[in-house]
């Protein structure tokens, strides 16, 4: 009987080589429909695709629900997805306590909500910049021996926070001082400007971009320290004032938008988010 095993093997071969290289073009195809989609209106084509959400359990839900407002005014399938999020980002950063600390699971959620908020409308939601989430009890002491409530440091690809001033922030939401998302914009600033995000952090740098210009308007740097709406801390330097109007954005989104409109505006797309609406 003839053996016919090469031949098969080489129809499985070409097959193989076929679909590969059919992946590969639908890859670029999307890639295409994404950029021009991205180029003409302003915003990702689709944000929330996945194969499969993640669990969380009960208590989980019943932290997010009283800690979190955002989380309360998304529907029901968004709250799916916010959750999936938050259990992702735990998988995928380590956890790393200093000085005593007990890391708890409650300590966990409420980190990776934090992030998952800013990010909330990215596609791409997680960067490489940093590895480890190093908490502390209080304020500490640096790796350049000054001492820190909070800090991003990508030489050691980590974010550092104090757990008691973390949790403050989340405690008075009206005061627009929150060192979570002030911190974790610093790092979406950084990614987005490294190209971590794909299309979303394209549209970030576009949209930083036109917030430069539009503040260097002697008009509009005017209109906005009229306003007296931003703590004197968002004028220290451009990285600051994203850090701080992203905090006022997500606590007091209602009160930025009727102060500020066309900052509003940008900051909305530049996150492809707008709080305000719900």
């Amino acid at each position: 009987m003839e053996d016919k095993g090469p031949q098969g093997f080489s129809l499985i071969l070409i097959v193989a080589v076929t679909l590969l290289v059919l992946a590969l073009i639908f890859f670029l195809l999307i890639k295409i429909y994404e950029s021009l989609y991205l180029w003409i209106f302003k915003k990702p084509p689709f944000v929330h695709f996945y194969l499969l959400l993640r669990r969380m359990p009960q208590y989980g839900r019943f932290l997010l629900e009283n800690e979190f407002a955002f989380y309360n005014r998304l529907s029901h399938q968004h709250k799916r997805y916010f959750r999936h999020r938050v259990q992702s980002f735990i998988k995928q950063y380590k956890f790393v306590a200093r000085d005593g600390l007990d890391i708890t699971d409650e300590m966990k959620i409420k980190v990776a909500a934090t992030w998952v908020m800013l990010t909330f409308g990215f596609r791409q939601y997680l960067t490489e910049l940093f590895e480890v989430v190093i908490l502390y009890p209080d304020v500490y002491e640096s790796y350049n021996g000054e001492h820190h409530y909070a800090e991003y440091n990508p030489a050691v690809g980590a974010v550092v926070f104090s757990w008691k001033h973390f949790d403050i922030g989340l405690d008075f939401k009206a005061n627009n001082v929150n060192l979570g998302l002030h911190e974790f914009a610093h790092v979406i600033h950084t990614a987005s400007l490294n190209d971590q995000f794909s299309a979303a952090g394209a549209l970030y740098t576009d949209m930083f971009k036109n917030i430069m210009e539009y503040l260097a308007h002697p008009a509009n740097s005017r209109n906005i320290a009229a306003a007296q709406f931003f703590r004197e801390y968002a004028y220290s330097t451009p990285h600051d004032f994203m850090a701080v109007i992203l905090e006022y954005f997500f606590e007091t989104p209602a009160e930025f938008k009727h102060e500020l409109p066309e900052l509003y505006g940008m900051v909305s797309n530049m996150i492809n988010y707008d709080p305000a609406k719900y």
